[in-house]
């Protein structure tokens, strides 16, 4: 479970087998306290994905700044590029989320 804000609008793609996915960025702050007794702020980006009924969620709700509560699992992918190199990312596939701050209408 992560609770952050979106850094931007989701972006979300109809499918071929009318169903959606949809991808955001969130960012997590956290806070905690140096060796030198001062508070420090960390945020980490973290990248979301979201499939059928969840991504209609986000399309409908998700938007950029709103704080939202996300339950998922981690995905790992792996590829390598045409100059031969290897790459890898971490992506979290949500099963659930739930609004904090209220959508204006």
């Amino acid at each position: 479970m992560l609770i952050g804000r979106p850094g931007a609008e989701p972006e979300v793609k109809n499918l071929n087998n009318n169903n959606k996915v949809a991808r955001f960025r969130l960012a997590v702050d956290e806070r905690h306290m140096n060796a030198n007794r001062e508070w420090v702020n960390n945020t980490q980006w973290f990248t979301i994905v979201a499939w059928g009924k969840v991504a209609e969620r986000v399309e409908n709700f998700v938007r950029k700044g709103l704080q939202l509560a996300i339950e998922g699992s981690l995905r790992n992918n792996e590829w390598t590029d045409d100059k031969g190199q290897r790459h890898t990312n971490t992506e979290i596939w949500i099963n659930d989320l739930v609004l904090i701050d209220k959508v204006k209408a």
